[in-house]
Order: C-alpha cells, then structure tokens, then sequence
C-alpha cells in the first residue's frame, strides 16, 4: 500500500454560474510527481489553490499529510502550508531584492534565531542545486525567464517542503529550457524526497516528469493512468484531440 499525502474527495468550485471543479476526486501518493492536464480555463490552477487554501471550496474534503484543510485554524493552516512549496507560474519574485534575498525572505521569517553562517549556507546550497550559484547579487529583471523559474523553485524549497505544487512550469519558455526545467522537477524529486503536483498543459512536461496523469476536463477528471494508460488509444475524443493539439499541430 502507498501511503497517500493529498487525498481530494468530491470537491467542487464555482465561480458565479461557471462550475469550474465538478466533484473531483484525486490522490496524490508519497514520492511521486502527478501531472494534472488540461486546457488553458478548466480549473487546474484553482485546484491547487485550494490546496493551500488560497481559495476555497465550496463543497468536498481535503486532506494534506492527514490533515482536513478546511478544519484547521489559521495558525495551524500556516504551520501546514510550510510544508507545501508553491512554485507559481511567474515565479513571484520580490522586484526590489536581490535572489540572495529572495531566498533569505521565507527562511527568516518562518525561522527564528538563525545565523548569518547557517542562512548564507541554505542559500548557496539551494542556488547550487538549481545550477545557478553566480546569480547570488543579481536583481530578478537581469535573469532570464528560465532563471526565474530556477530561482523561484530555489525559493520554494528553503524550506524543505514535503509537498511541491508546480503551476505552469514551462509556460513562456523555450523547448531547450522547458527541458532544463523538467529536468529540475525531477532533481528535487530525488534530492529532496518530495511529491509532487504539477499543473500544465504542455504533454511534453508530462511525459518527462509524470509518474501519473489526471486529465481534467469540463470540471472532472476523465482520465488517470500513466502517459501510455491516458494517451495510448484514447477513445474520448476530447483526450484524442488534447494529444493532436501537442504533438501534431
């Protein structure tokens, strides 16, 4: 038996007349990446944001590392919530710090008393492990869109999350890069021990970094399986034509 760290049962969320999440079910197990597929609007940001309570469901249960998020008081919310990384779609960098001080942020505030030696050596450890060390003293606009998404990673795993939830990795980026960060996804996979959840569209992203799939469409997942499982011989026509989209545009 896999232990389970996500299990999402029977959640729904409408936005006025617009059901974005029909009842939807979903696990995620320890150590693994999960992708969640589907088309640009269909509510695969929104899942994760309720995840860490960004927003709330309106029906359904949650459950993260055992606990229901929609049970706990807020300052038990926030002792969950570090041990889930967000790594956000425009990496959501502070403008004004430096990458040292982007990464610094998280740690001194959620950590207390630590010292100088000990900071500067979670950051160079984190910068080193995205491969970009010489980028300690630089400001987030002399980076690339490929070292954002790095440097926002880097950021999020300060804090040594169990869970790592990726909105949009490869959005914006080159294929050369995509694969860069693909590849990352699954370094702090196995560096980090972590399971993850990462939201795209992109099949390429998918089949590189997913252990499973769930494809959701019209608010519910219609498929889950392995890339193979979901996309070899696919009857539904709406999965049939999210791979053609992909691959054979």
């Amino acid at each position: 038996m896999r232990e389970t760290v996500v299990e999402i049962r029977g959640l729904y969320k409408a936005f006025g007349d617009n059901e974005v999440l029909r009842g939807v079910d979903l696990d995620l197990y320890r150590g693994e990446n999960l992708v969640v597929l589907g088309k640009s609007g269909t509510g695969k940001s929104v899942l994760i944001k309720i995840m860490v309570q960004l927003l709330k469901q309106d029906e359904g249960v949650v459950k993260i590392l055992g606990q229901d998020i929609s049970k706990l008081s807020l300052r038990d919310l926030n002792k969950l919530r570090l041990k889930i990384g967000f790594a956000f779609q425009a990496s959501a960098l502070y403008d004004s710090m430096t990458v040292r001080e982007n990464l610094e942020f998280p740690l001194t505030r959620n950590i207390k008393n630590l010292s100088r030696k000990e900071i500067d050596y979670r950051v160079e450890q984190l910068l080193d492990s995205v491969g970009l060390p010489q980028t300690i003293n630089q400001m987030p606009a002399e980076l690339s869109g490929g070292q954002k998404k790095r440097i926002g990673v880097a950021r999020t795993l300060i804090l040594n999350p169990e869970i790592m939830l990726y909105d949009e990795p490869t959005a914006g980026l080159d294929p050369t890069t995509c694969i860069d960060i693909n590849n990352l996804i699954n370094q702090v996979r196995e560096e980090y021990k972590t399971s993850s959840i990462v939201i795209t569209h992109d099949l390429t992203c998918a089949k590189q970094t997913g252990d499973r799939m769930a494809v959701l469409i019209e608010g519910q997942f219609k498929a889950v399986g392995s890339f193979e499982e979901v996309f070899e011989g696919a009857t539904d026509p709406r999965i049939k034509s999210f791979y053609d989209y992909n691959f054979i545009r």
